[in-house]
């Protein structure tokens, strides 16, 4: 049988990491290989994130600069397929058909486990193009095969690994298209969820990050035949997986964060000591716009009660500046929060509308100029929380878990409990291994760490 190859592009989330490699999964079996060569592949995947400014733009940017003259092409490559998959897939549907010819498929993210069926169509009939942009009545996951954590010679075989336990979105932000791109909330059975980690785990995986749009919403079924809480969820894992190294989960809702769930990241060591927990503003009056459904003192409360439970906690967030009618209190409310949570990190952006929400109607639209301005004034007090939290660690111990080689043989990388990237020269350490590690020396990005046993 002839071997394709395949090259799989993710932008955006977590969520689209896992479903490019869930993808992969799809196409192994179907005897490609994965490349990551344009040249050389016969199917292209763009695996697509519509959160950003301009995402749109940029595919078809990325399509012309790859593939300028696919109807010029040599026969061997005027054959190859490109689609385009995920939420700009399924926000765009049959437009990207019209705007650009050399795309062949289009799927969003709730369909890709159809993807034997689509090249199969393709494959009988030149010429055809597919669209499927359709929620599935079956558990899509149902239709995955295992998952395969490596499939390219040249990558080296990772230890830490992504898990989606739940998909969709009801809160309907007045800024997002998530619940029109990925559907409403569904939460996977904890039986399944534990069969595919125990199958990363089978391939060294070391640490397992859960994921979902909103992850700490998730409620399922247990393994016992009863209804389980995120916080149940944990706890699972820390009981059926003691070999497990590090469990981490996002992106979690400042709703869903309850006292069970603060309790848990007090009591269970393997839970990692930081939590993204997006906020978007500090004002109460932009929250009520965008549909946050909580207020400031709300995300105070649940801040105070998870240092109180688990003490060095780091937490990170995210932030829309230039929201439709914030005014300069508005701002100074944000400003104001950061201040008082003092974040680990943070990602933050100028607000842009995204076709189709409700605030993209909304006419008080901030000014570009006004929107930078406001934006270069977070960054810099994030940025500075962010090095104050880094340099805090400097001559600390922490344990560092090594995930692959740096520029030398004897050079491995790894992260903090934090997320910190961190190196050291090491000669008797694999990969997969955490040590516990005294921090040297704070570099751009990163740390430089010494292992306890020889840091004198």
């Amino acid at each position: 049988m002839t071997i394709k190859h395949a090259l799989i592009r993710n932008w955006g989330c977590q969520m689209n990491v896992y479903d490019g490699q869930r993808m992969a999964d799809i196409l192994v079996k179907l005897n490609y290989q994965l490349t990551d060569d344009p040249d050389k592949a016969d199917l292209v995947i763009f695996n697509t994130c519509h959160i950003r400014e301009k995402a749109t733009e940029k595919i078809y940017s990325e399509l012309g600069r790859l593939y300028p003259n696919k109807p010029n092409m040599p026969p061997e490559k005027r054959d190859r397929i490109v689609a385009i998959a995920g939420c700009v897939a399924q926000a765009e549907g049959e437009e990207i058909l019209k705007k650009s010819p050399i795309v062949d498929m289009v799927f969003g993210p709730q369909s890709y486990h159809r993807l034997p069926e689509m090249l199969e169509k393709l494959g009988r009939k030149k010429g055809t193009k597919i669209l499927d942009l359709e929620f599935p009545t079956e558990d899509k996951f149902d239709a995955l095969p295992a998952t395969n954590v490596t499939y390219m010679a040249s990558s080296p075989k990772p230890v830490t690994a992504f898990l989606t336990i739940q998909e969709g979105c009801d809160k309907f932000c007045s800024f997002c298209v998530v619940p029109y791109t990925r559907g409403a909330e569904y939460s996977r059975p904890a039986a399944k969820i534990f069969a595919e980690a125990e199958n990363l785990l089978q391939q060294n995986i070391q640490e397992i990050t859960l994921l979902g749009q909103n992850v700490n919403g998730w409620q399922g079924m247990g393994t016992d035949g009863n209804q389980w809480s995120f916080a149940r969820l944990l706890y699972g894992f820390a009981e059926t997986f003691p070999q497990l190294k590090r469990l981490r989960y996002t992106t979690s809702h400042p709703r869903h964060m309850d006292d069970e769930l603060i309790r848990a990241h007090g009591e269970l060591p393997l839970l990692m000591p930081y939590l993204h927990l997006p906020i978007q503003s500090g004002s109460d009056n932009m929250l009520k716009a965008m549909n946050r459904g909580h207020c400031r003192d709300d995300y105070l409360r649940i801040i105070d009660k998870l240092r109180a439970s688990c003490p060095d906690i780091a937490l990170s967030s995210d932030f829309i500046i230039g929201f439709p009618n914030e005014s300069d209190k508005d701002f100074a409310d944000t400003i104001n929060l950061v201040n008082q949570v003092n974040y680990a990190s943070a990602y933050s952006f100028k607000y842009s509308p995204r076709p189709g929400t409700p605030a993209a109607l909304l006419t008080e639209q901030i000014d570009e100029k006004i929107k930078s301005e406001r934006l270069q004034i977070l960054q810099q007090l994030l940025n500075a929380q962010q090095k104050a939290f880094n340099l805090s660690h400097i001559g600390k111990t922490l344990p560092i878990l090594f995930e692959k080689h740096g520029k030398h043989a004897h050079q491995l990388i790894g992260r903090t409990p934090y997320l910190q990237p961190a190196y050291a020269d090491l000669s008797d350490t694999k990969i997969g291994q955490e040590i516990d590690c005294v921090v040297d020396t704070l570099t751009a990005h990163s740390f430089a760490v010494k292992p306890i046993h020889n840091a004198a």
